[in-house]
């Protein structure tokens, strides 16, 4: 099932699979949004939860068991409930369950939220814990957007602009999607800005730290979108590797992959969300059409 919602600026749809954003329309009916492809990559904006990144042979620790969970955790794969739909406001939710527990052992609420507001889509996390133990998770977006937007355009005429004030740290990420290895600083040019180009990610994503609370996707005739996070830690960019597909992902995370050859123990790895019992986390970061 796909739902819509929808103001003067603004057309967008959501599927009740994984809550995942599936349409960006502007008033004039222009797609901003990837529409995926089996070939490459076949998802648009799917959300990650309780875990951001590959696992270590898809497994980690907590309480001395181990337990298995494919990249980016399962919320991707489950159906949420609509639980509150208005014409420009979507509240999809998703509660664990028999399947979650077996491969995640909490009890918990997850809701998303959709709103609009002029041009820029607001994008909350809520989580609940629902019991009387720690919890654990990581949590974050991960939506592709078309590049180029317009015929006769290509990929490289685009970039990414950083704030002017900050200095964007790669972390190291190996070409398994694993962390190895230190930070470095992204080279950028003197605005700030990251120019695209296909090989960027033969090595699979970039992912950063210390990126400031929003980057902008442009064009030389000027910003298209931004995507802001101003309570994310960090921001992978990404396409399928080796290929020259149509599309950007801008994906602002709270935690990060597990390290190479490492089987995590949820309860020491220092990047995830730890959420008290019976406790409330909150994350809200949005997308912004100029």
């Amino acid at each position: 099932m796909i739902y819509q919602i929808k103001n003067e600026h603004l057309k967008v749809s959501v599927r009740n699979t994984g809550a995942e954003l599936c349409s960006i329309q502007n008033a004039e009916g222009k797609e901003y949004l990837w529409q995926g492809d089996e070939a490459t990559w076949p998802d648009q904006a799917p959300n990650l939860f309780p875990y951001v990144g590959r696992m270590c042979d898809k497994k980690y620790r907590y309480q001395g068991q181990e337990y298995t969970m494919n990249i980016h955790g399962f919320a991707m794969e489950h159906t949420f409930a609509c639980e509150k739909l208005r014409e420009d406001y979507l509240v999809c939710t998703l509660e664990d369950n028999e399947d979650t527990r077996a491969i995640y052992p909490f009890a918990f609420r997850l809701e998303i939220h959709y709103e609009l507001q002029e041009t820029s889509i607001y994008i909350t996390y809520i989580v609940k814990n629902k019991e009387g133990k720690e919890m654990y998770f990581g949590i974050g977006g991960h939506p592709g957007f078309l590049v180029p937007l317009e015929a006769g355009e290509k990929f490289e005429d685009y970039y990414l602009k950083f704030p002017g004030d900050v200095k964007p740290e790669k972390v190291g990420i190996n070409n398994r999607g694993f962390l190895e290895g230190e930070a470095v600083v992204l080279a950028l040019d003197k605005e700030n800005c990251l120019w695209l180009q296909h090989n960027l990610f033969d090595q699979d994503a970039i992912v950063l730290e210390n990126m400031g609370t929003q980057v902008e996707l442009c064009t030389s005739k000027g910003p298209v979108l931004a995507v802001r996070y101003p309570q994310m830690t960090y921001l992978g960019i990404w396409q399928w590797p080796g290929v020259d597909v149509p599309y950007i992902c801008i994906e602002p995370w709270s935690s990060l992959p597990s390290r190479q050859g490492v089987i995590e123990d949820l309860e020491k790895k220092p990047d995830l969300v730890t959420l008290e019992p019976y406790g409330t986390y909150r994350n809200r970061w949005e997308i912004f059409l100029y």
